[in-house]
């Protein structure tokens, strides 16, 4: 079944659906001049010089002889999507899609730029499309675009220009979005300023730019409900896992890495009911200059065990390069993440960083996780981005942090910084702990008080 068959009245009509296969001569699917794929790079490279004309008369050539063609519509519809012009994906891709001759990958693309569109019937048809190509490897990523569009439906928003029916006069005002909150640097450094040239190692020649993108979190039964409510485990496992990669990798010589976690309205933390659209990904990758890897994912809880996804993109082509996978019970949390560490690491060629702070990944990262969501829950109130009714409880703000402060330096740095920031908001108890000994720390605590 062509996509369009339940949408009338647009511009190009669906192919047809005989069950006889098209011709393969020359001259039944004639060849642009120059060949399809350096046409296809070619308009790709006017998308990123920023001329969508220039891309669209191409690929307006190209559909017009290999318009049936899978790879053709999955390079159009990902380069379209990858450099933001997800209403051409809808015009140009969506009305020739037909999910047994496409197969999957054009119809992800398709229903992610729905999503963006935020037009849930449409986006809908599409699911159902993939849903009935019976791939069960890619059932755990539909049932969470399932989520998403039953999140779209719940919160009721008005459908962007270029989503079904809707059009630039017709188009109702925007409803609010997410916004994106960038961390360049180590989450717990943020009031040690004046001693970064003893804590932070040194960014010279030229780097790979990474970012790590807060994760999706699965299963949820009412996303809109969800994140309106004070963080809870998954929530901070979602913003502090990112945090995590993204230190370890600021203390690598190759990487200039980045964290993004969502805000919506500045009332509370977002919650991806979905693993990252294309949409979310141009926001990011629009407002990072030069990103060449990012880092996205979904968590998964169920009767005590947990389950982590990781992929990571090839900015430049918008490709999924890799794919990591964790599980774990609280008992195995420690050991089981860092095994995926120790993967990513190996896979990116991380190595350690010549700096005056030595820096170990540390081998208790459940512990050390709740670390990281303190301090940047912290951190986002003290900037007024977030309203503190939305961190945790002020007994889960503290203790994890003065609990491992003795454990090094960067343990007790990051005590030091969550401590202070606790106080300045009055949101909890001081708690004294035991520090890492050291000139340092003995500076940092004086600069800190």
């Amino acid at each position: 079944m062509g996509f369009f068959d339940r949408f009338a009245g647009k511009k190009t009509p669906p192919p047809s659906n005989s069950a006889e296969p098209a011709p393969s001569t020359p001259a039944a699917t004639p060849t642009p001049a120059g060949g399809l794929l350096p046409r296809l790079a070619t308009a790709r490279e006017k998308l990123d010089a920023k001329d969508l004309p220039g891309a669209l008369a191409i690929y307006d050539e190209v559909l017009a002889v290999a318009g049936d063609r899978a790879d053709v519509l999955v390079t159009i519809s990902g380069d379209l999507g990858v450099t933001g012009h997800v209403k051409e994906i809808i015009e140009l891709v969506a009305p020739r899609y037909a999910g047994d001759r496409h197969g999957p990958a054009v119809g992800l693309n398709i229903l992610q730029a729905y999503l963006a569109l935020r037009d849930p019937e449409a986006a809908q048809h599409v699911l159902d499309i993939l849903f009935s190509l019976n791939r069960p490897e890619l059932e755990e990523r539909l049932h969470g675009f399932s989520n998403a569009i039953a999140d779209l439906m719940a919160q009721d928003v008005a459908p962007l220009p270029g989503a079904t029916g809707v059009t630039p006069e017709n188009a109702p005002a925007p409803s609010r979005t997410i916004d994106l909150v960038t961390i360049s640097k180590p989450i717990w450094f943020y009031g040690l300023e004046p001693m970064a040239p003893q804590v932070l190692p040194e960014k010279n020649g030229k780097l790979r730019r990474i970012a790590f993108a807060q994760l999706a979190v699965l299963g949820v039964a009412d996303v809109a409900a969800q994140m309106k409510k004070p963080e809870d485990e998954l929530g901070r496992l979602s913003r502090a896992l990112p945090l995590w990669f993204a230190e370890m990798f600021y203390y690598s010589p190759h990487y200039a890495p980045i964290a993004s976690v969502g805000v919506l309205a500045r009332q509370h933390y977002a919650l991806f009911g979905a693993e990252w659209t294309v949409e979310n990904l141009r926001q990011l990758t629009s407002s990072s200059d030069g990103l060449d890897y990012v880092f996205t994912g979904a968590l998964r809880q169920t009767a005590g065990d947990y389950e982590l996804i990781l992929r990571v993109w090839e900015v430049k082509k918008f490709r999924e390069r890799k794919q990591f996978t964790a599980r774990w019970t609280p008992a195995t949390a420690d050991a089981e993440l860092s095994q995926l560490a120790a993967q990513v690491r190996a896979f990116m060629e991380w190595s350690p960083a010549p700096a005056p702070l030595a820096y170990t990944p540390t081998t208790q990262p459940r512990a050390w996780l709740e670390v990281l969501a303190s301090s940047l829950g912290l951190f986002l109130a003290e900037k007024q981005i977030l309203p503190a009714d939305q961190l945790a409880s002020p007994d889960q703000l503290l203790a994890p942090a003065a609990a491992g402060a003795g454990q090094g330096e960067i343990a007790s740095l990051a005590y030091l910084t969550t401590r202070n920031r606790a106080q300045r908001l009055d949101l909890a108890a001081r708690l004294d702990a035991v520090l890492a000994a050291s000139p340092l720390i003995a500076q940092a605590s004086t600069l800190a008080n």
